[in-house]
């Protein structure tokens, strides 16, 4: 991950839907084949960040897929007006909604591999850096049966409870021959359809973990809103890049 130069930020105002979202990040990753070759192709993606609130969506890993109880986990996430979709990145199911705020950030990189471990760290000090400054205490590491377990999860901790910690962001990773993708999803208002979601989702694949580790940012500090931390994740963001708003060159060619 560069912390240096410039760095485009498209706000996407509406969701796309549950699986068009996800196979967005995708085709913006394929565009940094094309910058490769030609930074100034109209199907091009430079150095960028996506911001965009999603659609109810249960995310499953590939292992998901192959468990016996996938099926009655996906007609739970239906039943419960989420989507359920399958993401091409590692992990178990994790859930977002409406009140969470997913970042894609994107860069061209002709060794993508190389970093790909440090990503995991940077990306969480970054995040937790800026849920701090939006009044929440966010630290990073696991916490004990969290779901979708990470090396380098985001968690917040009850100012009034210490031992009452809830997992606030996810992240996964993807990389190509030319550039990565590094996308997180942060819980941060109405935590208990997620809460309710997972406890239905890991049940019929038979995965144990504990409940009380699913909920949001609001449940820690209930003056948060998805647009304090959008605004604090910017601020973060500016520290360590030049940030310019704008259109990918693809979205605003039409691919």
């Amino acid at each position: 991950m560069s912390s240096v130069g410039e760095l485009l930020v498209y706000r996407q105002r509406h969701s796309r839907g549950a699986a068009e979202d996800l196979d967005l990040a995708v085709t913006l990753l394929n565009g940094t084949r094309r910058y490769a070759k030609d930074p100034g192709h109209p199907e091009a993606t430079g150095p960028m960040i996506r911001i965009y609130r999603p659609q109810p969506t249960v995310a499953f890993g590939q292992r998901d897929r192959r468990m016996v109880g996938f099926d009655d986990a996906q007609q739970a996430c239906w039943e419960l007006g989420f989507t359920p979709v399958v993401r091409r990145a590692g992990g178990r199911a994790a859930a977002y909604h409406r009140g969470s705020l997913v970042i894609d950030h994107i860069e061209p990189d002709p060794d993508p591999i190389r970093a790909s471990r440090a990503r995991f760290s940077a990306f969480a000090d970054l995040f937790a850096e800026a849920l701090q400054t939006a009044g929440v205490d966010a630290r990073t590491g696991p916490i004990p049966g969290e779901y979708c377990y990470g090396e380098h999860s985001v968690h917040g901790v009850d100012p009034d409870q210490l031992d009452v910690r809830i997992k606030l962001i996810g992240t996964a990773q993807r990389q190509i021959a030319t550039g990565w993708l590094f996308s997180s999803s942060i819980i941060i208002e109405d935590g208990a359809p997620i809460r309710r979601v997972l406890v239905d989702t890991y049940a019929a694949m038979g995965l144990e973990w504990d409940p009380l580790s699913a909920g949001a940012a609001e449940d820690l500090n209930p003056g948060v809103s998805v647009e304090s931390v959008e605004e604090a994740i910017l601020k973060t963001y500016a520290q360590h890049w030049n940030l310019t708003a704008g259109t990918p060159a693809a979205l605003a060619a039409g691919v």
